[in-house]
């Protein structure tokens, strides 16, 4: 895997960070990306302390310029993306009543419009090549809207739609695409500090460990391309569907 280099945007310190890792050990060249780069350092340290290798590529993927310049970045000087990876959040609540439409706005942009922004950039390089795996994170948000969450849900059901159709675009050009759901809280610090009934439930296997997570993305960019996945749904073996 010297040749080829895995992207990861939005690469923090669960799921993102996760699977930075796990290709990483896969010999991959990791390129992850988040706008701040001092949070990028201490995910970049991990994995070359380890023996990966590791490259912080910091970029708004709501910026075209910042995209074009960050795969340009990636191909002409670290290796071919062969896997690209859109894990950007922007799980942020508000009822409708009170949303504003520039809070609205953004919360698309970051988890919708980033990801095609970033993803047809990619979709360029792997189309020239006929291969390439491209990996979308959704969340419950992406199948049904939850109340108080009329922003994020729009935004996630945008991009599971945006890869549902570029699977069937890019499929046929050697291109596999698929999105992930993941159906439930995740390990993190976030949870371990604003829900701790949540958090409690960790020892029984009650939230997704992103170590966990990350064995799955790579197992679909593993699988052989007369059965590859499109749709993945991930979540505990208490939660409720």
């Amino acid at each position: 895997m010297e040749n080829r280099a895995a992207w990861i945007v939005g690469a923090g310190d669960g799921t993102g960070g996760a699977i930075a890792r796990r290709f990483a050990r896969a010999g991959f060249a990791t390129c992850v990306t988040r706008r701040n780069a001092d949070k990028l350092r201490p995910l970049v340290d991990d994995i070359t302390s380890g023996g990966g290798r590791a490259c912080a590529i910091v970029c708004d993927a709501r910026k075209e310029d910042e995209v074009s310049a960050s795969v340009e970045r990636i191909e002409g000087e670290i290796a071919p993306i062969d896997v690209f990876v859109f894990n950007v959040g922007a799980n942020v609540p508000s009822g409708v009543l009170d949303e504003t439409p520039r809070k609205y706005f953004k919360i698309w942009e970051m988890a919708c419009f980033g990801g095609f922004l970033t993803a047809r950039e990619v979709a360029k390089r792997m189309v020239s090549r006929g291969r390439g795996t491209m990996l979308f994170t959704g969340a419950t948000a992406s199948l049904r809207g939850a109340a108080n969450f009329a922003a994020f849900a729009g935004a996630k059901h945008g991009l599971r739609a945006l890869a549902q159709s570029m699977a069937r675009e890019l499929g046929p050009k050697g291109i596999h695409v698929s999105h992930v759901i993941i159906d439930g809280a995740i390990d993190t610090a976030f949870i371990r500090d604003n829900a701790p009934a949540v958090y409690a439930t960790k020892e029984q296997g009650g939230i997704l460990d992103p170590e966990h997570i990350a064995e799955n993305y790579w197992h679909l960019h593993a699988q052989p391309r007369d059965a590859w996945t499109f749709e993945m749904d991930l979540r505990p073996w208490s939660e409720r569907w």
